[in-house]
């Protein structure tokens, strides 16, 4: 892939590059994301894990530096309270999503997913959102039962009520590309182990 760089000239030149070189060994990536660098290998990956392991302590004290720091200055404002609420729990969430993105890298979360994964989490989040409408729409038209008690209310209940049912067996029924390659045994103990 790289080419050894040309021998040294007579006429002074210390390093010669080829232009092709360069380019094979600069443009793919022009940019690479910060945990792309550091997450990738594993030397930098545990030095860069313990550097910020050791300085959230000290950002989590700063944050609650600011929020003594800001409740001291009693401003008159009605709505500095509620602001430095917000900037504390901006501060904290920062800090959090710092160590979640140090401690849990992408590449860590997209090299393991197979077809059968893929497919089981598209139906979850189908089944999480039909169920989550379902049962509002449930809940809405069982009021209205109630309030207004309309000829049918009360059988469109029933079968949005049979829908959420359904389509929670259905979410759960998901393990089958989950766990599909699994096997459930059940044995007795070798002598030696039982206690």
């Amino acid at each position: 892939m790289f080419e050894v760089p040309l021998p040294l000239d007579r006429d002074g030149i210390l390093f010669r590059l080829r232009f092709t070189t360069l380019a094979v060994g600069t443009v793919p990536n022009y940019l690479p994301s910060i945990s792309a660098a550091i997450g990738g290998e594993t030397p930098q990956r545990y030095v860069w894990r313990l550097c910020i392991g050791l300085h959230s302590a000290p950002r989590f004290l700063v944050a609650i530096a600011y929020w003594n720091h800001y409740h001291s200055c009693h401003c008159a404002h009605p709505r500095y309270p509620r602001l430095c609420r917000i900037n504390f729990a901006l501060n904290v969430l920062e800090n959090v999503a710092l160590l979640l993105l140090t401690y849990v890298s992408s590449s860590e979360n997209y090299e393991n997913t197979c077809p059968e994964e893929r497919k089981s989490y598209k139906w979850k989040l189908v089944l999480f959102l039909f169920n989550l409408v379902t049962f509002s729409l449930a809940v809405g038209v069982y009021f209205h039962h109630n309030w207004y008690c309309e000829a049918g209310a009360y059988t469109i209940f029933a079968f949005l009520e049979y829908l959420v049912v359904l389509s929670n067996m259905a979410f759960h029924m998901t393990a089958w590309w989950d766990f599909g390659n699994k096997e459930l045994m059940v044995s007795s103990q070798p002598e030696d182990k039982r206690f």
